[in-house]
């Protein structure tokens, strides 16, 4: 009978014939998980960040392709006194503006569904 102790392994055999081998205790616990990685909070930040539009632009590069940048997360910005730092990150390239626009609106939905699936499992559909 075969275990969550036990693994197959091929012994280089021509036949399929398949023994069954235990795992020692140290493969076992360095090789499966006990419970989900936990994503940093500085990760979910950087997330929120890039799921809000107004943090990226889009730049005309001396070739004629545009490209989209996002805004650093550490850059201080204040409004009022109408002071922000110049510091954007490059993120993709396309030939015409409403390809970078396109790809800045699916980039912004793509953040915005993992910053809502940190919210934990949502229910789609239930049975009566």
């Amino acid at each position: 009978m075969e275990t969550e102790d036990t693994v197959r392994v091929m012994n280089n055999q021509p036949s399929a014939n398949l023994k069954y081998q235990t795992m020692t205790y140290f493969y076992y616990k360095t090789n499966t998980w006990n419970s989900q990685p936990q994503i940093s909070e500085d990760q979910i930040n950087l997330w929120k960040h890039l799921s809000e539009k107004n943090n990226w632009r889009i730049v005309q590069l001396p070739n004629g392709f545009y490209q989209t940048e996002y805004k650093d997360i550490e850059c201080p910005c204040d409004p009022e006194d109408d002071t922000c730092c110049e510091k954007w990150h490059d993120v993709t390239r396309r030939e015409t503006m409403d390809g970078a626009e396109a790809a800045i609106d699916g980039s912004v939905e793509h953040y915005a569904k993992k910053v809502d699936f940190l919210k934990g499992p949502k229910v789609v559909k239930t049975f009566k």
